[in-house]
């Protein structure tokens, strides 16, 4: 059992220590339905209008790929 004992230690700690960032800011959040007004989108200071879906172009996809590319070539070019 001596052999498994850090073994065991660490499967104790490592939830505890990941999961203590997700649980730590919920005794400190405030509920969201107390304050209705800062639930809607904020677009500088107007009110929101239109759709937040819109079409995007296709070359602005086509410039992404081409720049994602040749970056990846410099990186795996260097050791």
């Amino acid at each position: 059992m001596s052999e498994f004992a850090p073994i065991c230690i660490y499967l104790v700690i490592i939830p505890v220590v990941s999961l203590n960032p997700l649980g730590v800011p919920f005794p400190f959040a405030s509920n969201s339905l107390t304050y209705p007004e800062k639930l809607p989108a904020y677009e500088y200071g107007s009110d929101p209008f239109g759709e937040a879906r819109s079409c995007f172009d296709i070359r602005f996809y086509l410039v992404s790929i081409l720049l994602i590319i040749p970056n990846s070539k410099v990186i795996f070019s260097f050791p």
